[in-house]
């Protein structure tokens, strides 16, 4: 059958709750701690506290649709099945129902509802091994409801059992996966759902849980649980008779305008095919995971650089077929206005906000990659003139970039190794993995141990971002100084690569009104993009040219003044950045008491 993706996400939660469940809806995407793992990636995830035993609010038979996000295998995405963010059809049954009615219900939708043929419908079941029995009840109801007999296999515990590694006391047992051949052609051999011709999809699986774990084997449950789960992509791209994913409705009127915008036909060239689907998948991700409820932003650090790395990853090989910022932004506004605008409509509600963040972490990387390719391509050029001049001597150079290049790709380019990796294997070469991560902590190393000026004063790290926010902590002492006199100073400071946080003496807490006045002066250093630069001065020759720090024999007979036009002159060990413009915006997020006359600011790029 023909089938849409908002039908089937209609078919699937009218079915069960016209059988007496409950649609709960979904939870964030975004993990909360409490599982160890930073997005949702499974749609049992959220349920798991009222499988082990807890009573869920909304009763016993329960049905969902609930996004997840995986990113394990981000770089298998560009191929016609691999997907970032998904989404997975559920519905459970708390010590309510159990294998009779599920079997039931699960057939009936397949058949009826789905229009799938009962004959061609293959399933598996639990095999049995020496802890539990072999799955006899569930074979035989499916057999009852006219399944042949001959389409069900046994298999063993890795595929058809579900439990809890490494627990006791937890619920587990056998479970039935359902199967459908994508094609007529058998490939000769006993064909099912063990063969490995591909010929037969899985298509969803109910696992029962009727045993609870012990140090010694397993046990019968008293209350029984059932966890249906059917992967909403996958489903809908089985139903409408494709073996792509990508040309489900999900992603066709993204795809047309991509097509559209750069004049290729989707499947026509193998490079464009990839990139397209590349920028659908990570564009839907980013969109669903800055627009959900405890949306992120992207960031160096957990689950906001996964969302940094997709993002730069889309542009990437948006950059490599000539389609523009705006036609990603185009593919954003798809998926939040006639995708996802009735499942999930706080995407609409925050749609502004959700395609301005994605406009300034494109353009930041945009800037950044057209730096760091050029040096990327620099780099290539070198090792082959190197290959050619050491083939005179009869010597053999590898296609292998040095772990210290690129660390300088990384570092001062701000290129992601990803990228560079990526890169290097199109272009035929290896990056030294370790190389670059043993450059990267002695860099941190450095960093920490450094005494003499030299990245002090609480930087985390000399990231480029934290390097921005460092500049900002000068602009930020420019203007206190400005508003309050030159008797304010710094008393201390702390700055990763997602905030600054400085402390600087002063006897009140601040106003609103004095810390709009000072956000004001600092975003205006910002807007008239000022050239930062460095001199090496004695400490005699920075007093006398009005550069501002603590002046003490600490820092030895020459000195660094980075020099910020006219509102900042300070001695500094930086890092810094090149020009206030690549602060693009300073918002100060909170001003409070540190001890007793110090206050303490803290701060944030946006």
């Amino acid at each position: 059958m023909k089938i849409t993706s908002k039908q089937l996400r209609k078919t699937w939660l009218d079915f069960y709750k016209e059988r007496g469940h409950v649609d709960i809806g979904g939870v964030s995407l975004i993990g909360d701690g409490s599982t160890g793992v930073m997005f949702n990636v499974a749609g049992m995830q959220p349920l798991m506290p009222y499988l082990l035993g807890e009573k869920h609010p909304k009763g016993t038979r329960l049905c969902n649709v609930q996004g997840c996000v995986r990113t394990v295998d981000i770089d298998s995405v560009g191929d016609p099945t691999h997907f970032t963010f998904f989404e997975m059809m559920g519905n459970w049954s708390l010590g309510d129902y159990f294998k009779k009615e599920k079997t039931a219900w699960t057939f009936e939708l397949l058949t009826k509802k789905f229009g799938l043929d009962q004959n061609e419908i293959w399933a598996t079941v639990f095999e049995g091994n020496e802890s539990a029995p072999r799955d006899n009840e569930t074979a035989e109801l499916l057999v009852g409801l006219g399944i042949d007999k001959n389409h069900i296999e046994y298999l063993d515990k890795s595929n058809n059992w579900w439990e809890l590694e490494g627990t006791v006391g937890t619920p587990c047992g056998p479970d039935n996966e359902w199967f459908y051949p994508r094609h007529n052609k058998p490939c000769g051999k006993k064909c099912g759902p063990s063969c490995d011709c591909g010929r037969y999809v899985e298509i969803g699986n109910d696992v029962y849980m009727q045993y609870e774990k012990t140090a010694n084997g397993y046990v019968p449950l008293k209350n029984k649980n059932v966890d249906t789960g059917f992967g909403f992509e996958r489903l809908l791209m089985f139903l409408n008779g494709f073996i792509d994913g990508y040309k489900t409705d999900i992603f066709a009127d993204v795809i047309a305008l991509m097509e559209k915008n750069l004049g290729v036909n989707y499947g026509d060239d193998e490079k464009a095919t990839k990139a397209m689907r590349i920028v659908a998948d990570h564009i839907r991700t980013a969109v669903m995971l800055i627009g959900d409820v405890n949306g992120i932003l992207p960031s160096n650090v957990g689950a906001g650089y996964i969302l940094r790395r997709l993002i730069r990853r889309a542009v990437r090989y948006a950059r490599d077929i000539n389609l523009s910022l705006d036609s990603i932004l185009e593919v954003a506004k798809i998926y939040i206005e006639k995708v996802y605008n009735d499942a999930y409509p706080l995407l609409v509600e925050k749609e502004e906000y959700i395609l301005k963040e994605l406009t300034i972490e494109m353009e930041k990387f945009n800037k950044a990659l057209e730096e760091g390719r050029k040096e990327f391509e620099k780099t290539i050029l070198g090792i082959e003139k190197h290959k050619q001049f050491a083939a005179t001597k009869g010597e053999i150079v590898e296609n292998i970039i040095s772990g210290k290049a690129v660390f300088r790709l990384f570092d001062t380019f701000g290129f992601p190794f990803e990228i560079t990796k990526e890169l290097a294997t199109e272009r035929g070469y290896e990056v030294d993995e370790e190389g670059f991560k043993k450059a990267f902590e002695e860099h941190q190393e450095k960093s920490r141990s450094a005494t003499s000026g030299t990245f002090k004063g609480g930087l985390a790290d000399d990231s480029y971002e934290t390097a921005k926010l460092h500049t900002a902590t000068h602009l930020i002492l420019a203007g206190l100084k400005k508003m309050f006199g030159e008797q304010v100073v710094q008393k201390g400071s702390n700055i990763t690569p997602e905030r600054l946080r400085f402390d600087f003496n002063l006897d009140h807490k601040m106003t609103a009104e004095e810390l709009a006045t000072l956000e004001n002066f600092v975003n205006d250093a910002v807007k008239r993009e000022i050239p930062v630069t460095m001199e090496e001065l004695s400490l005699e020759d920075a007093k006398k040219s009005g550069a501002h720090g603590v002046f003490d024999s600490k820092y030895g007979e020459k000195v660094k003044v980075y020099v910020i036009g006219d509102v900042d002159r300070q001695i500094c060990g930086g890092p810094h950045v090149n020009n206030t413009k690549d602060l693009h915006h300073v918002k100060i997020v909170k001003e409070e008491s540190s001890s007793s006359g110090i206050r303490r600011i803290k701060a944030i790029l946006d």
